[in-house]
């Protein structure tokens, strides 16, 4: 390997000592979110949530000077010191996030606007046209049974033989999603005391293991430790994958999609200054969700201040669903926390050496068993 590759490895290096345990996720979920729901239901919906964070073990300050501190112009390659310019751009505003969480003023939501992006008046009139379409009877069939998280740690243990690779998989009673992967831990993480359908398991382990610890065992095998981290603006390409997924192995549905149209309304009302009892009157009064599906998608994007993320979900799946209708590769997106706007400095890295083929493919993306007519509709005239 040339000095020129040399710098960069030292560089990155440098980085993801430097990036060590920042997982934003780690630190938004609220610790106290089954205390807090009973006493909002218990208050007829007219509370303000008064969530706990963990606190954070890392010095902001500190952590801001030394991202800054890196030595960029020992990096010949201009298109990759770019790159990495980008890269302590974006780690240094997922610092300005974790800081802010929980804080009184807008601080929180302001990070979170600049790190995740707002939604677009074309993201919001893509969610209102899929809120026009509902499941019909054979989609509400796959919800009738309902697994213990142990039965459900149990499919997943189960699951693994798919893959040659390992992972461990915990729970979690500090989550408002029923399951998440941890990127450091190379975890899967169950919410505790959840129950589980059937057809839910199957949508988690495709989304979850399919995509998000593919990319996470695949980012293991590169050079770089940056594919491992997470380029900038990761998150959509991510969850537009992870969402395909299910897509492709039928396990995709209408009321699926409709949630994640919730969440992109749920986004919007924070950019129009709603509460967090605002959001909830909007998505059970007005939207007609039960009480607890209306609570989880509010919880969602009113977690630390106002986390927008929640909206890049369908923006995400309608690039990838295109890309797979063009028949383009999704190869260098597999590749570890990649995204479809750095594809090009992908293959510039593969050029330097510094990038290779993926390890494990994902099973998940491999054929199209999508049987929904409604949902291509639904996604061939999303703008």
């Amino acid at each position: 390997m040339n000095s020129a590759s040399n710098s960069i490895l030292e560089i990155d290096r440098s980085l993801d000592r430097l990036i060590g345990k920042l997982e934003l996720l780690a630190y938004i979920n609220p610790q106290n979110i089954a205390k807090e729901k009973k006493t909002f239901f218990q208050k007829r919906y007219n509370y303000e949530p008064n969530f706990k964070y963990r606190k954070i073990k890392f010095n902001p300050y500190k952590l801001h000077r030394l991202f800054f501190s890196q030595r960029l112009e020992r990096i010949d390659n201009e298109v990759i010191r770019d790159f990495y310019k980008d890269i302590i751009y974006y780690y240094s505003g997922m610092v300005e996030c974790i800081e802010t969480i929980g804080d009184t003023g807008n601080k929180f939501y302001y990070n979170s606007l600049r790190y995740y992006g707002t939604p677009t008046e074309k993201m919001v009139e893509n969610a209102r046209f899929i809120l026009h379409y509902t499941d019909n009877i054979e989609e509400n069939q796959k919800e009738d049974e309902f697994l213990t998280t142990e039965e459900a740690i149990s499919f997943f243990e189960d699951y693994k033989v798919n893959y040659n690779f390992d992972f461990t998989i915990k729970t979690s009673s500090a989550m408002s999603a029923s399951a998440m992967v941890s990127n450091i831990d190379q975890a899967l993480i169950l919410k505790r005391n959840s129950k589980f359908s059937k057809h839910q398991l199957n949508v988690l382990a495709h989304h979850e293991i399919g995509v998000h610890l593919v990319t996470t065992f695949n980012a293991l095998e590169q050079p770089l430790k940056v594919f491992k981290n997470g380029f900038p603006n990761n998150v959509e390409t991510q969850e537009g994958l992870a969402v395909m997924a299910e897509y492709m192995t039928n396990n995709l549905t209408i009321d699926r999609l409709r949630e994640l149209a919730y969440r992109v309304i749920a986004v919007d009302s924070l950019l129009k200054g709603y509460t967090f009892t605002d959001t909830f009157d909007l998505l059970h009064t007005k939207y007609k969700l039960d009480r607890d599906k209306a609570f989880a998608i509010t919880l969602r994007v009113h977690r630390g201040g106002g986390f927008t993320k929640d909206a890049l979900y369908l923006s995400g799946l309608k690039k990838i669903y295109d890309l797979f209708k063009e028949d383009q590769s999704i190869e260098l997106q597999l590749r570890g926390k990649c995204s479809l706007e750095y594809s090009g400095i992908v293959q510039e890295l593969e050029r330097e050496g510094l990038s290779i083929p993926i390890s494990y493919d994902s099973l998940s993306l491999k054929n199209n068993l999508n049987t929904n007519e409604t949902l291509d509709f639904i996604l061939k005239h999303l703008k």
